[in-house]
């Protein structure tokens, strides 16, 4: 017979957090660590939400699945498109367990709306517009649920000043997302149950700056100062309860998409790029404005980008998009000016960025769907970048989409507790694609030869 896997997804999860500042203070995650193997999970490039959830539980990475972040350009246009569960062609781990016969029981896992059929059950994720909609799978589970949860939370307003209502909020989608976890485990037949807790990645946009001693705008003793300790607090104990629900010898896994650290400003990307001579506008431009929003002079405009914890470049070349103004001939040679001058952006006070900047067809196994010409890391991510333009400064110490106090980092977190081993030890060189190939070798079932990632030993 095979071990059940249970997934514990703790989006954002900081391994810094679990596995050195909290970790006496979260007795259920220091047992399994204590347990089983644990260490840093590095994500994919780029180290966000979507695309990272979906490279883990398919094993290929972003180019391959084509989904660079939530929004995407939409054949070489200048319009956008945002991803969904349908944009997501290769299987995951569930489809994969379908075909051999096993249940899964999904929720959360980003992006899962709408809802695709499985043996089994979907819940979908954040990404789902509102509770009228269908987000189950089977159609007849959303019933079942909202007469004993009320109508189901997917996410919170988080990028607001009003910090208690949002501190109310998460609490309050958090505990019923706990609650139909618990009620799903109990009352449905699973080999696999993966589920991704949002509310964690919340916490840490919404509050890190009040705990974090190194972020440019904590304020000691503040009234907000353990929030951030207490919801992990708080996560770990419905951990422990969950770990008391399922069978003795069941794997489980705690998992995360990404890190976080504390934001150290905004980079207006477009505002450079308009300095550098790549991207002329029209008329006068009022403060923060949307580019989109904006009389941007295609016929003038080499180069463009978007916001973001990243920042992806577009260059406009000629017979691709609709108004080029690169010549396929410059393509390279622009490309390449463009990158060297991008590494070389410094801080608001000269200071040295480390800046990383890719190019998508150097990093992934293929390029589908549409991928920018270039991903911007920003100063190892500590700087995000505002899409927006209108000002008269390239730094800005705010998100110019709302507040936000955080940023993402490369390297998310991974246990993987074994109830029957005596000792934990911690690894090195993990990389999120070795997740799907870990499960399915747990499960029995044959490791696909198109996953990138190898299945993790213990």
């Amino acid at each position: 017979m095979s071990k059940k896997v249970l997934i514990i997804g703790l989006d954002c999860a900081a391994p810094e957090l679990i596995f050195e500042k909290f970790l006496d203070e979260l007795p259920n995650i220091k047992k399994m660590i204590r347990h089983g193997v644990y260490g840093k999970l590095k994500s994919c490039i780029p180290a966000i939400t979507i695309p990272a959830w979906m490279v883990m539980m398919t094993s290929r990475d972003p180019g391959t699945l084509g989904l660079y972040g939530f929004r995407h350009k939409k054949s070489y246009s200048y319009e956008t498109w945002i991803a969904n569960s349908k944009s997501i062609k290769h299987k995951t781990i569930w489809d994969i367990l379908s075909e051999k016969g096993l249940k899964s029981c999904v929720v959360g896992v980003p992006p899962s709306y709408p809802p695709k059929p499985v043996n089994g059950c979907i819940i979908s994720c954040f990404i789902t517009p509102d509770a009228t909609k269908d987000y189950t799978y089977p159609k007849e589970l959303k019933n079942e649920l909202e007469e004993q949860f009320r109508e189901y939370i997917f996410d919170v307003e988080f990028r607001t000043e009003e910090r208690d209502k949002v501190l109310e909020q998460i609490y309050e989608m958090t505990k019923q997302h706990f609650k139909v976890i618990n009620y799903l485990i109990q009352k449905k037949e699973w080999d696999l149950f993966a589920f991704v807790e949002i509310g964690l990645d919340r916490i840490h946009h919404a509050f890190w700056k009040f705990f974090d001693k190194e972020h440019p705008k904590y304020v000691p003793n503040n009234k907000y100062e353990n929030v951030v300790k207490e919801y992990y607090k708080y996560l770990d104990k419905e951990i422990g309860a969950l770990l008391e629900l399922i069978d003795k010898d069941a794997i489980v896994i705690v998992v995360s998409d990404h890190g976080a650290k504390g934001m150290k400003g905004a980079f207006c990307i477009n505002q450079w790029l308009m300095k550098e001579g790549y991207l002329k506008t029209k008329g006068k431009l009022e403060r923060g404005i949307a580019l989109e929003e904006s009389q941007i002079d295609w016929g003038k405009t080499k180069a463009w980008g978007w916001g973001g914890y990243y920042a992806r470049i577009f260059i406009n070349v000629e017979g691709r998009e609709p108004q080029g103004t690169v010549t396929p001939e410059d393509y390279e040679k622009t490309l390449d000016e463009l990158a060297e001058k991008l590494k070389q952006i410094h801080g608001p006070n000269g200071e040295t960025f480390n800046n990383k900047v890719y190019r998508p067809e150097e990093i992934y196994e293929e390029l589908n769907g549409d991928s920018p010409d270039l991903i911007v890391y920003l100063d190892d991510l500590y700087w995000r970048s505002a899409g927006t333009i209108g000002y008269d400064t390239l730094y800005l110490s705010e998100n110019d989409t709302g507040p936000d106090d955080a940023v993402h980092s490369e390297y998310g977190l991974f246990i993987l507790y074994d109830p029957t081993k005596e000792s934990g030890s911690e690894l090195q060189n993990l990389n999120i694609l070795d997740v799907a190939p870990t499960v399915l070798s747990i499960l029995n079932v044959t490791v696909p030869k198109e996953m990138r990632g190898k299945a993790i030993t213990w």
